[in-house]
């Protein structure tokens, strides 16, 4: 290689070095005079925190969130101290107002029942339980088989269902979710039910029997369903006639008693014309004939 060629590729490494140099410094000062984005302290939570527990000053903890906050996100940490948590909140998750009881409401299942709504127990087996699969946040149809009273016919017991759509508060002592679907066998479940279907649940489990049948929750259609009777089973399709109860007739009301007209009133009038007298009679209606 030359010497003139050496002296070119010396100058070029040169003038590459001095014009990465200034780049550098011209990114750099642009970048160190960026205004730095705005930060806020939002308290988040230390730990998982699970439906039910009540929040103590150990379960909290403080970050810097850059950008806006989350719709409802807590900044003040004694406004959230001894509430209920309603929705579980997982470690480094802004603690938001609304998945807290309100205050004073305290924790546990009771926290957990919205506002206008009731925490119904149901009893429950193997069966009934749909064999331990129905966990708390599930949704489910309540079903009810008995005899009416007073029921005519041969038809046998009925089935039919009474409520659709109930949510899951807990099974057992447990109000969790669980995540894996295991089975749980428990002898109590709560449904979440409105003050009405509370009424309902508590008359049918004294007089009927009781079945929970587990279903998609989000699956909301609420179809009308037929009561099918034990008759019904063995019907091969057909429709099986049911004996109606004999109609009680009210007994007709005695006829109104007819009072008979009263006669025309007679009026009586003498004409006295010089020494001759007459005499004419008139009714009420109409003149009369003398």
């Amino acid at each position: 290689m030359n010497r003139r060629i050496s002296t070119i590729l010396s100058l070029a490494f040169i003038v590459a070095a001095i014009c990465s140099y200034a780049v550098y410094k011209i990114a750099g000062s642009q970048l160190h005079a960026a205004p730095q984005p705005a930060t806020t302290k939002v308290i988040v939570a230390a730990h998982d925190l699970a439906i039910g527990a009540l929040i103590h000053d150990p379960d909290l903890a403080t970050t810097d969130w850059v950008g806006a906050l989350p719709k409802g996100a807590v900044t003040n940490k004694d406004a959230i101290l001894n509430r209920g948590v309603v929705s579980q909140i997982f470690q480094g998750e802004p603690v938001l107002d609304s998945r807290l009881a309100a205050a004073g409401s305290g924790g546990g299942l009771a926290a957990t029942i919205r506002p206008g709504m009731r925490a119904c127990a149901v009893r429950v087996d193997d069966v009934v339980g749909v064999a331990g699969f129905v966990l708390p946040g599930m949704h489910v149809d309540v079903l009810v088989n008995g005899t009416a009273p007073g029921a005519a016919g041969s038809a046998g017991p009925r089935v039919t269902t009474l409520l659709q759509n109930i949510e899951v508060l807990s099974a057992g002592g447990d109000i969790q979710k669980d995540n894996e679907g295991k089975p749980v066998q428990v002898q109590v479940v709560n449904l979440l039910v409105t003050p009405e279907q509370a009424e309902l649940l508590s008359l049918a489990s004294n007089q009927t029997k009781i079945q929970l049948v587990l279903r998609n929750p989000l699956d909301t259609d609420t179809p009308k369903t037929p009561s099918i009777a034990v008759a019904g089973l063995f019907a091969d399709g057909a429709p099986v006639p049911i004996k109606a109860a004999p109609r009680k007739v009210a007994p007709l009301p005695p006829p109104a008693k007819v009072e008979a007209p009263l006669p025309p009133r007679i009026y009586l009038v003498q004409v006295f014309n010089g020494a001759k007298k007459s005499e004419e009679k008139f009714s009420d209606n109409e003149e009369k004939k003398q």
